[in-house]
């Protein structure tokens, strides 16, 4: 419905007030014929053999798309990844692995607390153990952890490993 919206926009934006002059139209309303003909219809291309993703595959593929792209949009605003001013190759890809590191981590954080990781983050960050160091002696206090810290603590140290 949407893409037949959208073609009628166009049509009607390319219609002109009133006859052109001085100008050949040629075609007629073939491609506009064309257009609304394949109204609804959507292709995909790929470079991958059939024999190594058969074409389920490559759709499913493109299905999961929204993942990839919010994982992008997360790695410039949360995980701070901006232009770095590195020229040689081993600070580029160290910069890199240390982003994508940090991605990663942050989306096993978030499938298994259901949680974004800004919320983990805000959550956790005021847990804090503190050490006290008197005559020679240390002592370390940890933090008093509420009971709904405590449940997103025990479901990130789970030991359901996936990969």
């Amino acid at each position: 419905m949407r893409d037949r919206r959208t073609l009628t926009l166009q049509e009607n934006r390319a219609k002109a007030a009133r006859t052109p002059r001085f100008v050949k139209t040629t075609g007629g309303n073939r491609v506009l014929d064309q257009a609304s003909r394949l109204v609804g219809l959507k292709g995909y291309v790929s470079n991958i053999p059939v024999e190594v993703m058969p074409a389920g595959e490559v759709i499913a593929s493109y299905h999961a798309l929204w993942q990839v792209e919010a994982s992008f949009r997360m790695s410039k605003t949360d995980l701070r990844a901006r232009p770095i001013f590195s020229h040689t190759r081993e600070a580029i890809e160290a910069h890199l692995t240390i982003v994508f590191t940090a991605l990663a981590l942050s989306r096993e954080v978030h499938n298994r607390s259901g949680l974004a990781i800004r919320n983990v983050l805000r959550q956790l960050r005021p847990l804090r153990s503190a050490t006290v160091a008197i005559n020679a002696s240390q002592q370390t206090f940890p933090p008093d952890v509420p009971a709904e810290k405590q449940a997103i603590i025990d479901a990130i140290q789970g030991n359901d490993f996936r990969h």
